[in-house]
């Protein structure tokens, strides 16, 4: 991918995807599961995509991966869960096959390499921390409100669920909040490949 000169938020141009068909196939994959809570409050993932064949690349760790936080007032920084090899995860999972789903990621692989894919939830009234990434992040939004913003270093930015694609810059260190009183959901992916400059 060509090196583009944009700020830690991109709206990626000519990308559009219906809102309306994404939502009623979340539903359609809700009534047969849940979200998985992964253990962490106030969040939760499915995933959209795994290893060809391997079950457990979609379990535990495997769904979270390598992330680096400061936790506290000595700013060292240290290092969370495990190093994905995101590039392996290339097969839709059966929840998501034959849905509108599987039609989006057949485009955004068309346009982008990426890896895992997963629907990430933000419950009401939370936040991740405060945390950096070995990738940048695509997302489409899916269900939002105006109390949602993700931040990065400084600067704070609403997402709105319209069918849009946005590529985040989640090497920097950023987090999500959540202020509205529903849940946030994004279709999130990780970028093999940064269109940012460093």
């Amino acid at each position: 991918m060509t090196q583009l000169s944009f700020e830690d938020f991109y709206k990626v141009p000519e990308m559009q995807f219906d809102i309306d068909r994404l939502r009623e196939d979340l539903d359609r994959v809700l009534e047969k599961k849940g979200f998985d809570s992964l253990g962490l409050s106030h969040f939760g993932a499915i995933p959209v995509n795994q290893i060809p064949n391997d079950e457990e690349s979609i379990k535990g760790h495997n769904m979270r991966g390598i992330y680096w936080t400061t936790p506290d007032e000595s700013g060292k920084e240290v290092a969370r869960d495990i190093n994905i090899d995101e590039a392996k995860y290339t097969q839709v999972v059966p929840d998501f096959q034959k849905t509108y789903f599987e039609d989006v990621v057949r485009k955004l692989r068309s346009r982008f390499k990426i890896g895992r894919i997963r629907i990430l939830l933000k419950e009401p009234r939370s936040t991740l921390s405060w945390h950096r990434d070995p990738e940048c992040r695509l997302h489409i939004p899916i269900i939002t409100n105006p109390g949602c913003s993700m931040v990065i270093e400084n600067v704070a930015k609403h997402l709105p669920a319209d069918g849009s694609v946005w590529i985040t810059n989640n090497t920097k260190y950023h987090n999500f909040f959540n202020g509205g009183e529903q849940a946030r959901i994004h279709l999130v992916a990780c970028m093999l490949e940064s269109p940012f400059k460093n």
